[in-house]
């Protein structure tokens, strides 16, 4: 499962609640009108604060893309509420937008981002959309942001 195969660990207690959704997940049928349990909703909310309902808002409206290369490579494209769309690499917990690098990065008053609870949360819950790419889109939408980036 991808939650357990993150290279950078997250805190203890965001890992633990990831893999009992990861497992509520599995036993329940995503398909079939599955929804997160109560107990769930309450510790994102406790951890994430308002983060945690805008990114099951983005999960919602299926705003996470994984777009994976034939080199194994694989990034995350967030469409933010703003219609911007971020760059997001679960491996390293990292986004491009700029909550993150002054919430997360700067003050470490944040954990995560939304998006990148987004993507965390679309994986556990399995609503992730997916798209192959060729190892040269995946290096031009990584470009394409550093670009973005530096105006």
């Amino acid at each position: 499962m991808a939650v357990a195969a993150r290279a950078l660990t997250l805190p203890a207690v965001v890992e633990e609640l990831l893999s009992e959704m990861a497992e509520a997940a599995r036993d329940g049928a995503p398909s079939t009108g599955w929804r997160l349990p109560d107990e769930h909703l309450l510790s994102l909310k406790f951890v994430f604060g308002s983060s945690a309902v805008q990114a099951l808002d983005l999960v919602d409206r299926q705003s996470v893309t994984l777009l994976s290369s034939p080199s194994g490579r694989r990034v995350y494209q967030v469409l933010g509420s703003s219609g911007r769309t971020y760059v997001c690499l679960a491996s390293c917990h990292y986004c491009s937008c700029p909550a993150f690098a002054f919430s997360v990065l700067r003050k470490s008053d944040s954990l995560l981002c939304k998006h990148l609870l987004a993507v965390y949360l679309s994986q556990v819950m399995r609503t992730c959309q997916q798209l192959s790419v060729s190892d040269k889109q995946l290096t031009d939408v990584l470009l394409m942001e550093k670009t973005q980036e530096a105006s």
